[in-house]
């Protein structure tokens, strides 16, 4: 089965729960907070507490946290108390430094399940703090909330699973024994989804930086200097910290640097076949008016600047795979004068060289009124257009997914014709965001979000269609592009359960990926070729310059194809020429 052989060792309660079909709370470092680690207490409290300050952070989170090391003082009772507390800084008065022993009187109540101090008397002691060294974690503990206030240090190397926060908040997404997935690409919907999803809870950790404000230039103090193009998949050790509970999710608030190795940046993947196609999600390509002025854009580049960067990563990136077909997804629907995002996009692909022989697909119009659109290049001396583009409009393709583009081709060599045709689609499905979502297209919460409805209508819708021949090959097809559906979802069963091959399944699914969403890799970018094409594969593979990258390295390495869109491109070659 799949699933297993993915899903790290939960605990035998967990697995046993999720058998029988009893809830199941789960834990890790997104459980709800309780209150204290021992008996609850029933309201805030006056305390006096001593002990040793484990954390200082009172400019980053205004408080510092105090770890007793034994029982404490009370006024009334020492029943309920609890190891660690986080001291709120008094205003205008300097902070102990961590290391410091001090004793505490004031009013102690819970926040967020950490258990908080409004200080109304701070004194240093003079004789040494309590000897304490942090707890020692060589796994992933059963409940955070038991350790909350505690200073800890995790004894195992931990994978970056996720850095979008990393600018924002200083916040990174790490996990025990690997990189998190998506539950649906490894588990079916239902069931066991919701395992995997678990599985991911209990091994996930976020590291944070101490604190509320972005760190300077997006770099959070704990990572080396070298660590600037820190690579999602890169490996943490020596990571200590206190347990805290901030914006609805347990996290560890660092106190010492950690120690990195980094995931090394992949070559050029070398793909085997007479014939290549690859898809590619632009991430919103904009152009203004097309020339130089209407700026910012709807969706894309908000000043010129931008738009050159962006431009260089794009054709960095299609340059480099050297593929002969193109289906492009996120587009601006601007048409395909000269001024069009898709013509100026043509233009810097021959303008950067060697070869100058980059054209695209002329639908027309739109395709369809979306602000973005699919569309696809074409190299001409390699293949020619065959017949005029198809395109599927009506149904869920009027206001929810993207109208797609199919075109058939056939290689040439010179001016003749040099092989079997075969047709490329270039799909963009709704995504799975629940803005605005009703009924059906509701998340019905077996891991495929929202608009999983209207995703399964286009993908039904653009199989029948297919089944006409629009393009005039029904034999050699190839649906590429964004299904906004993971690996084991609906959408994409809908093709696979008809007949049709998926070239990437059965691999490796740590090299398979296109996208990474909070902190779990999965793919939404997929090939899906007919029988008779996929007898013709002779490779495939994904670049992973984008989805493992931190999302502001397009600005640090404009002219690389690192971090030129949020979605890794893929490539499948195919033996189609004449021997």
């Amino acid at each position: 089965m799949r699933l297993l052989s993915r899903v790290r060792p939960l605990s035998v309660s967990l697995v046993c729960a999720f058998l029988i079909g009893a809830p199941v709370a789960m834990p890790a470092m997104a459980a709800s907070p309780v209150i204290f680690t021992d008996t609850a207490p029933p309201a805030a409290r006056e305390v006096v507490i001593e002990g040793r300050v484990t954390g200082a952070f009172a400019d980053g989170l205004g408080g510092w946290f105090v770890e007793t090391g034994r029982a404490a003082k009370n006024e009334r009772t020492a029943k309920g108390m609890p190891k660690a507390v986080f001291v709120e800084a008094l205003p205008g008065q300097p902070a102990p430094a961590a290391g410091i022993h001090v004793r505490v009187a004031g009013m102690l109540r819970d926040v967020d399940g950490v258990a908080t101090l409004r200080p109304e008397r701070i004194t240093t002691l003079t004789a040494p703090a309590p000897a304490l060294t942090p707890l020692q974690l060589k796994g992933p503990p059963d409940d955070w909330s038991t350790l909350a206030g505690r200073w800890v240090r995790i004894d195992a190397p931990l994978t970056l699973s996720g850095q979008h926060e990393r600018a924002r908040r200083g916040t990174l997404v790490a996990s025990f024994d690997g990189r998190l997935f998506a539950p649906t690409e490894i588990g079916w919907p239902g069931r066991d989804a919701h395992m995997v999803r678990a599985a991911n809870a209990f091994q996930r950790v976020l590291l944070d930086d101490g604190r509320e404000d972005p760190p300077a230039e997006g770099m959070p103090w704990y990572l080396p200097d070298t660590a600037q193009a820190l690579r999602t998949g890169s490996v943490l050790t020596g990571v200590e910290g206190i347990v805290d509970y901030r914006h609805g999710a347990w996290r560890l608030q660092l106190t010492a640097p950690v120690q990195v190795q980094p995931a090394p940046r992949p070559p050029v993947p070398v793909v085997e076949g007479d014939v290549r196609i690859a898809a590619f999600n632009l991430e919103n390509l904009f152009n203004g008016d097309g020339r130089g002025g209407g700026f910012p854009t709807a969706r894309g580049a908000r000043t010129p600047e931008e738009l050159a960067r962006q431009l260089e990563g794009l054709v960095a990136t299609i340059g480099a795979l050297d593929v002969d077909v193109a289906a492009l997804m996120e587009l601006e629907n601007d048409g395909f004068d000269p001024h069009s995002s898709i013509a100026q996009l043509v233009d810097a692909l021959n303008a950067a060289g060697p070869a100058r022989d980059w054209r695209f697909v002329d639908a027309g119009q739109g395709p369809g009124t979306n602000p973005i659109r699919v569309g696809m290049l074409y190299r001409h001396t390699r293949v020619r257009p065959q017949g005029a583009p198809a395109t599927l409009d009506g149904g869920p393709f009027e206001d929810l997914s993207r109208v797609p583009l199919a075109q058939a081709f056939v290689p040439v060599r010179g001016r003749r014709a040099d092989g079997m045709d075969f047709t490329v689609v270039a799909v963009h499905f709704k995504s799975k965001g629940c803005s605005n979502a009703e009924g059906e297209n509701r998340d019905r919460g077996d891991g495929q979000a929202c608009w999983n409805a209207a995703r399964v209508e286009s993908a039904q819708r653009l199989r029948d269609w297919l089944a006409t021949a629009p393009t005039g090959t029904a034999d050699r097809v190839a649906v590429m592009g964004d299904f906004n559906a993971y690996a084991l979802e609906d959408p994409v069963r809908t093709f696979i359960d008809a007949g049709w091959r998926d070239p990437f399944a059965g691999g490796d699914v740590d090299t398979h990926y296109s996208f990474v969403f909070d902190g779990q890799a999965g793919r939404l970018d997929h090939a899906l070729l007919g029988p008779a094409l996929a007898e013709r594969v002779a490779g495939v593979a994904k670049w992973h310059i984008n989805a493992d990258e931190p999302s502001d390295m397009r600005e640090r390495e404009a002219s690389a194809p690192w971090r030129s869109s949020d979605h890794d491109p893929l490539v499948v070659g195919l033996r189609l020429r004449e021997q």
